[in-house]
């Protein structure tokens, strides 16, 4: 098929552009589309990583040219695998977006032969690095433009029930645990489920933002400057510090009886917990992290739990929340009346209810 004959003109679009554009393709290989991608996007990889190491050693040790026609060939059969397979039953007007590293040949390659093939592919210009530098862009000032709610509350108290309960009953809720993975403390890693890459947390954050009405309040959890092994951006960090807060309050039995519930899994296996208690040596010292793992052992989950939250976790919360969120202070305070998924949906309900507009006569 000549160029002349192809039905559509290729098409760039930049980064600016790319939100009218909700099919998307990524073609670079697996371990870089791994690392961080664009939101809802599909790995369709023309080399994968062997066949791009091994064009990329040709490259160096034989001559451009002999790793152009061999990188050629590959990236073809890649595309005819695609054409047979992935994109077979595509309909007519399918108009994906088509990316790599940085709007070369790699994407160029795909978008010719699908547009020559009676599709409107679109490349991205500037590929990946284009968009990368973009969220880059856009975490220094997205956060300043929404104002926020933040949930406060001593360790084991709901905060996290609550931000779903919110999520729940249609509230908007930036949930940063949700989208880096982890509950934000020492046992706070998901079994089965490590937590993504930088990139990959800042992409999914800045795509939560983007779908935010400024004119809404946005509930967030209080949270240190990590999660795990995640950053916040500076720009969110300061405008959840400056926001007005709400305080969960719980009595201890509850705070215990909701932790045993959300920690089940160390529960079932104090091998591991023993594991992780041990990096409280430092702070409690070796004979009361031998009484924890020793409970631990024996299933006295209340007195374990109980005394985490009275010597660890609660002095620790009050010195954080105090430092870095200085209106805490004069936060409202709520009290769900039991640890259910209703009971919280109920203060969620009560907490986003529409403020009545007062009309005069």
């Amino acid at each position: 098929m000549s160029a002349s004959s192809s039905p559509h003109r290729e098409l760039k679009v930049n980064v600016a552009a790319m939100r009218g554009h909700r099919e998307r393709i990524d073609v670079r290989s697996p371990s870089e589309f791994a690392i961080d991608h664009l939101p809802d996007a599909a790995s369709h990889p023309v080399l994968g990583d062997a066949e791009r190491a091994h064009v990329g050693t040709m490259h160096a040790q034989d001559s451009a040219f002999a790793a152009r026609r061999t990188g050629a060939a590959i990236v073809a059969r890649n595309i005819a695998a695609m054409l047979e397979g992935a994109f077979a039953r595509k309909p007519h007007d399918w108009a994906p977006l088509v990316y790599c590293w940085r709007g070369g040949q790699r994407s160029r390659s795909l978008a010719h032969i699908l547009n020559e093939i009676g599709w409107r592919a679109v490349q991205l210009e500037g590929g990946y690095r284009a968009y990368r530098r973009h969220v880059v862009a856009q975490l220094q000032t997205q956060p300043g433009r929404f104002r926020y709610k933040v949930v406060c509350g001593l360790t084991g108290s709901g905060k996290s029930r609550l931000i779903a309960a919110l999520a729940a009953v249609g509230a908007q809720v930036l949930d940063l645990e949700g989208l880096a993975r982890h509950r934000g403390s020492l046992l706070g890693d998901l079994p089965g489920d490590p937590q993504p890459s930088q990139k990959s947390f800042e992409s999914a954050l800045l795509a939560t933002l983007d779908d935010f009405d400024p004119a809404r309040p946005v509930y967030v959890e209080s949270e240190s400057k990590k999660i795990g092994r995640l950053q916040i951006p500076e720009a969110l960090l300061a405008a959840m510090r400056a926001a007005e807060g709400i305080r969960i309050e719980l009595p201890q039995p509850l705070r215990v009886e909701l932790l045993k519930g959300e920690y089940a899994h160390f529960l079932a296996d104090h091998g591991a917990l023993a594991a992780r208690l041990l990096r409280l040596v430092p702070l409690h010292g070796k004979s009361t992290v031998e009484r924890w793992t020793d409970a631990a052992k024996a299933g006295d989950w209340d007195t374990l739990v109980g005394e985490l939250l009275l010597l660890h976790y609660d002095p620790a919360y009050t010195r954080s929340i105090g430092r870095n969120f200085p209106r805490i202070a004069d936060a409202i305070s709520v009290s769900p009346f039991a640890v259910t998924e209703g009971a919280f949906q109920a203060l969620a309900r009560e907490l986003d209810a529409p403020v009545p507009v007062s009309s005069s006569i």
